[in-house]
């Protein structure tokens, strides 16, 4: 029997906010969380509370300087003292930590047993934010914290984080750029913030092989990004074999989010969520967590994670089909992911 899938999100999430116009605002999820409360859904899946992450936690994956830095320009009159992109005020400390917790919290009660998948709709996101610094509307490293506690509280030595967000996640690549024991995929739109994510980046030392970028042109859509996102998965999740996927899920990629050119559609964001439940199904019992990242058109936004909600609501199937695009296929041409694993 399929268990429900969890969805965890919170009103508090809305206190990190200011006056002046920003695309990363809690209007972006309003809607969204009234769908969700809705009688649609009320009864389909299995809804959770965030709890705050301690500031072990936190410094798990960013530095205690970084923090008293936070603490710093919360307190400036200022809201774009730190970084001209990622404001700060007085709740958004507390706000980043109940991020971070929310996603602690799914991750538990998956690795309890308790569900198979969940959906972390959380803010502010948090992929671009480094050990030692925020940016890009990110102040704490989410899918990164996760990542760390399911290593040291839960013993995970093979976690894979798929990046799907339109922008690299530079910040969580370079928490696990090192490490073997967190695989780091990043499917992004080339030359855009935060101008990284080169398909040369593969990783260091022990890490080496254990980051793979593909950077894709402007205009490519659904049919490209699963042909992509099916060959290069499919081979590492069958050579890797995870014990967890976690999912930095960023809707910004959609065709109706001025923010990209790429040019996804809503029904690209079920697909891909059918692929990556059959994938966890195959390696790691099914174990699949998604957390919120980008989307800043909150009708697509909206759409996009109801399309994936509904995805996670039906049973396990068969893997999607998958046309070939040449295309796409150009992308994985000399690509140095070959040198390390067969795709």
């Amino acid at each position: 029997m399929n268990k429900r899938p969890g969805i965890l999100f919170d009103r508090r999430y809305y206190e990190h906010s200011i006056p002046q116009l920003s695309l990363e605002n809690a209007g972006r999820v309003r809607s969204l969380y009234h769908t969700l409360e809705g009688p649609k859904y009320r009864d389909r899946l299995r809804a959770y509370h965030p709890r705050e992450a301690s500031v072990a936690e936190v410094e798990s994956v960013h530095s205690s300087f970084y923090l008293e830095q936070l603490r710093e320009h919360v307190n400036t009159a200022d809201p774009y003292s730190y970084d001209r992109d990622t404001y700060l005020m007085e709740q958004s400390i507390f706000t980043a930590a109940l991020a971070a917790g929310g996603c602690l919290e799914l991750a538990d009660r998956i690795m309890g047993g308790e569900i198979d998948h969940g959906f972390a709709l959380i803010r502010p996101p948090g992929h671009h934010a480094e050990p030692g610094r925020g940016m890009g509307f990110c102040v704490f490293n989410n899918v990164a914290i996760t990542a760390e506690h399911l290593r040291r509280v839960h013993g995970l030595q093979r976690i894979l984080i798929l990046d799907f967000d339109v922008h690299h996640g530079n910040g969580t690549q370079s928490v696990f750029y090192e490490t073997e024991q967190v695989f780091f995929i990043s499917i992004h739109q080339e030359k855009l913030f935060p101008f990284t994510g080169e398909r040369q980046e593969v990783g260091g030392g022990k890490g080496r092989g254990y980051t793979i970028n593909l950077p894709v042109h402007q205009q490519f859509a659904d049919l490209e990004y699963l042909y992509l996102l099916s060959k290069v998965l499919g081979g590492v999740v069958e050579q890797y074999l995870p014990q967890m996927i976690l999912v930095s899920a960023g809707f910004d990629g959609h065709c109706e989010d001025s923010i990209s050119k790429i040019l996804l559609t809503t029904h690209w964001y079920a697909t891909v969520t059918e692929l990556l439940k059959h994938l966890a199904h195959e390696a790691c019992n099914d174990r699949l967590l998604f957390v919120l990242e980008g989307g800043y058109n909150p009708l697509s936004l909206e759409a996009s994670v109801l399309a994936t909600v509904d995805s996670l609501l039906q049973p396990a199937g068969r893997r999607p089909g998958v046309i070939h695009s040449e295309r796409a296929a150009k992308i994985l041409d000399n690509h140095p992911l070959h040198a390390f694993w067969t795709v």
